[in-house]
C-alpha cells in the first residue's frame, strides 16, 4: 500500500513538472519575441549584432550567477549569499595572485571556498529553515567581512584590489573577447555549455530528479529514501561555488576587483528566476526556463538603457513586469496540492 502510494506521488510530480514548465517557456518566448520586436522599433542598432554580443555577454553573467538561486528555487529557498560571494570572489582572486599564487592554482582555491561557504551556509539554512533567508544573509556578510579583511591586510583598500588581469582571463569576460577567432566572448560558449550540462544533469540523473522531488513532495522524496539534508546542502554548494566562478570571470570584465561588483545579482537573480516561472515554493520549473528570464531581463535592460531611461526607472519597469509574471504562474496550484 505504502509502495502504490509512493508511485503516485511521484508520478503525479514527474506529469506536473513539464506541464508548467511548458507554460513558462511559451510565455518566456513570447515575451522574448515582444521585447526584440519593440527594441527594432525603438532604438537603432538595437539588433546589430554589436549589441547581441553585448547582451549575450551581461546575460552570461547572469545566467551562471542564477544557477546557484534556481536549484535554490526548486526546493523552495533562496539564496541571498550569492552577490557576496560574487563580491568577495571578486577581490579575492587578484589578492591572492598579488600573493604570488598562480592564476589557475589562486582561482581554485577561490572556488572552493565559495563552495564552503554555500556547504555552510545550506548546512545551517535547514537547520534553521524558518529563517533560511536571513541564515543565507548572513552568512553571505560573514563571508565578504573576511575576505575584506584579508584584502585590507597592508593595505588601506579593503573593497578594491588593483592587479593586472591575466590576459586569458581578460579575454574570456570581454566585449571584444574572441573564441577560436570568432568574436564571441569566451564566456559566452562557458554559459552555453554549463546550461546543456545542468538540463541535462536535473532530468537524467538521481540527483536531478531528487531536487524536484524534494521541491514537489518532501513525503514522497522522504520515503523514496532521499536525504533531504544532503540534497539541501549540496545545491547550497553548488550556489556557492557558482557564485565565486561568476566573481572571478567579473574580474576579467571588469579588469580591477571592487567588492561590490555583486550587488546587482541580489535582486536580478530572483527575478530572473521568478521571470522564468520557476516556482519559488519549489517542485517545478528549471534552469531552462531561467535562462529565458536571464535573456528577457538583460534584453529588457538594453531595451531601457537605450530609450535613454534612469536606473531607477528600470527597476521600476523590471517590477512592474515581475508582477503581473507572479500573478500568471501563482494561478497553477502547487504540486504538492494536486496530490
Amino acid at each position: 500500500m505504502v509502495s502504490r502510494l509512493m508511485t503516485t506521488e511521484i508520478s503525479t510530480i514527474q506529469r506536473s513538472n513539464p506541464i508548467r514548465t511548458h507554460k513558462s517557456i511559451s510565455i518566456g518566448v513570447a515575451l522574448l519575441a515582444c521585447l526584440l520586436v519593440l527594441g527594432a522599433i525603438l532604438v537603432p542598432g538595437f539588433v546589430s549584432s554589436q549589441n547581441a554580443r553585448s547582451i549575450l555577454l551581461l546575460a552570461a553573467f547572469l545566467g551562471l550567477a542564477s544557477i546557484g538561486q534556481t536549484l535554490c528555487a526548486l526546493v523552495g529557498a533562496l539564496d541571498l549569499s550569492i552577490p557576496y560571494i560574487i563580491g568577495g570572489a571578486n577581490i579575492l582572486l587578484p589578492s591572492l595572485m598579488v600573493a604570488g599564487l598562480p592564476a589557475p592554482l589562486a582561482m581554485l582555491v577561490v572556488v572552493v571556498l565559495g563552495a564552503c561557504v554555500g556547504a555552510a551556509n545550506g548546512a545551517l539554512s535547514f537547520k534553521l529553515q524558518g529563517q533560511a533567508l536571513i541564515m543565507s544573509l548572513g552568512v553571505g556578510f560573514a563571508a565578504v567581512g573576511a575576505v575584506q579583511i584579508y584584502t585590507s591586510l597592508g593595505s588601506q583598500f579593503g573593497g578594491t584590489v588593483f592587479t593586472p588581469v591575466p590576459e586569458w582571463l581578460r579575454n574570456i569576460s570581454a566585449f571584444n573577447g574572441t573564441f577560436f577567432g570568432l568574436p564571441i566572448p569566451p564566456v559566452i560558449i562557458i554559459w552555453a555549455v554549463v546550461a546543456v550540462g545542468l538540463g541535462w544533469t536535473m532530468h537524467n540523473t538521481w540527483f536531478g530528479r531528487s531536487i524536484y522531488a524534494i521541491g514537489g513532495s518532501r513525503t514522497a522524496a522522504a520515503r523514496l529514501g532521499i536525504s533531504e539534508f544532503k540534497v539541501w546542502t549540496a545545491i547550497h554548494c553548488v550556489s556557492g561555488a557558482m557564485s565565486a566562478i561568476t566573481g572571478m570571470l567579473l574580474l576579467g570584465f571588469s579588469g580591477g576587483g571592487f567588492v561590490g561588483v555583486g550587488d546587482p545579482y541580489l535582486f536580478t537573480t530572483v527575478a530572473a528566476v521568478v521571470i522564468g516561472g520557476t516556482s519559488l515554493l519549489g517542485g517545478a520549473g528549471g534552469y531552462g526556463a531561467t535562462v529565458l528570464g536571464v535573456l528577457v531581463l538583460t534584453v529588457l535592460t538594453s531595451l531601457l538603457v537605450g530609450l535613454g531611461l534612469s536606473f531607477s526607472a528600470q527597476q521600476a519597469v523590471v517590477g512592474l513586469l515581475i508582477v503581473p509574471m507572479v500573478a500568471i504562474y501563482a494561478r497553477s496550484p502547487h504540486i504538492r496540492n494536486q496530490i
